[in-house]
């Protein structure tokens, strides 16, 4: 058998395959929009791989290739040249790769080039600037930038036919809630979602694609923006898990087992339980478990997000951040848990296990979860 270290990479390969059926009837977007969606964010966070199968299955769900053509050209507004370019590349590759199937390929009308006479980029996207944002906008303090998002942005960009207003939105909210740190710009950009056409379900709708197809930071993220838009409240399970935002590892169900030795809130995901793999353990933030004696066994804790603490019976607490190893002899009385301030997740697995080997749970940890104070406990 595979030490479980050794199957942490397929199992988490496993676990985070994305699973592409939503549920057609309960989502106000079209297959066309969610395809319009996934790809935007996969582009922005850079990932050709996972963009690559969004673009194959948008192709097969009502997307033309002029239309995520304009998409992904848009986009090097909102994320770059390099990853716009790489984009384009990756839709070539796709291309190419159906052609050589024989699968049919959509390539719509590809307007790109086509302007009409006498096109005033400058007005014209000044006013489409104006209809986003609900009052007319000047940046004053970079007068450069103010001109190139009317004339180039909201004039030239915009005046492609092959992606609506509300499309672009649509791209444009989902590439930036891929985007950490970009959250004032998300929020205004779920506001101009609505004065560009988009539909309030179809908005809200845009955390569930992302939730499913791409990752649940970029659901929280856009889902707290809606939020803020429509003055409603963010459910439980969509508001930021500070510390593991970006984290790979699955949360799993509430620890309702072991909830009696715990103070506050955790959840366990047993990674290839059956085979005897690894748990990930998630904490929020302040939650620890009490006391406890691994008997005839060694455990094994690796921090693999947000941050937390670990102390032994007598000795200061030791931070707990990613990549933390912590090898717990056997008959050593310690706690483990989450910073205050922070969720944290760490696996746990046991290894030179005996016959005989138990767990004996004593009582609550200490009040704080800093470590400040510890030092001087028996």
């Amino acid at each position: 058998m595979k030490h479980p270290i050794l199957r942490m990479a397929m199992v988490v390969a496993m676990l985070l395959t994305v699973n592409t059926s939503l549920n057609a009837q309960t989502m106000a977007l079209s297959a066309r929009q969610q395809g319009l969606s996934t790809i935007a964010a996969w582009e922005a966070k850079g990932n050709m791989a996972q963009l690559g199968k969004a673009i194959d299955e948008a192709l097969d769900n009502g997307l033309t290739v002029a239309e995520i053509k304009e998409a992904l050209s848009q986009l090097y507004a909102y994320t770059g040249f390099p990853r716009s370019l790489n984009a384009l590349g990756k839709l070539q590759t796709v291309i190419a790769e159906r052609q050589k199937a024989g699968k049919e390929t959509p390539l719509g009308q590809d307007d790109s080039t086509v302007l009409p006479p006498g096109f005033d980029a400058l007005k014209t996207g000044t006013e489409v600037q104006t209809q986003l944002s609900g009052s007319p906008f000047d940046y004053a303090f970079a007068p450069r930038t103010d001109y190139y998002l009317k004339a180039h942005l909201f004039g030239d960009i915009f005046s492609g036919k092959a992606l609506s207003f509300a499309d672009r939105e649509i791209v444009t909210v989902s590439a930036i809630a891929a985007l950490p740190g970009c959250e004032p710009q998300l929020l205004a950009h779920c506001r101009g979602a609505l004065n560009m056409g988009v539909k309030v379900d179809e908005l809200e709708s845009i955390p569930q694609v992302l939730e499913t197809r791409v990752g649940m930071a970029e659901a929280s993220r856009t889902s707290e923006a809606i939020a803020q838009v429509l003055n409603k409240p963010l459910p439980k399970a969509l508001q930021p898990k500070k510390g593991i935002e970006d984290s790979p590892w699955p949360t799993g169900d509430p620890n309702d087992a072991y909830a009696q030795y715990f103070v506050g809130q955790s959840y366990l995901a047993a990674l290839d339980g059956e085979n005897g793999g690894p748990h990930n353990v998630t904490f929020e933030p302040g939650c620890r478990n009490y006391w406890h004696i691994h008997h005839k066994l060694v455990q094994v804790l690796v921090c693999v997000a947000g941050r937390g603490w670990y102390q032994e019976w007598g000795k200061p607490a030791v931070e707990l951040t990613p990549g933390k190893v912590i090898a717990i002899p056997a008959e050593t009385k310690h706690w483990h848990g989450a910073a205050d301030d922070s969720w944290m997740q760490h696996l746990a697995y046991n290894t030179r296990v005996e016959e005989g080997a138990s767990t004996e749970w004593g009582t609550p940890p200490p009040p704080s979860s800093t470590g400040e104070g510890d030092d001087l406990l028996p």
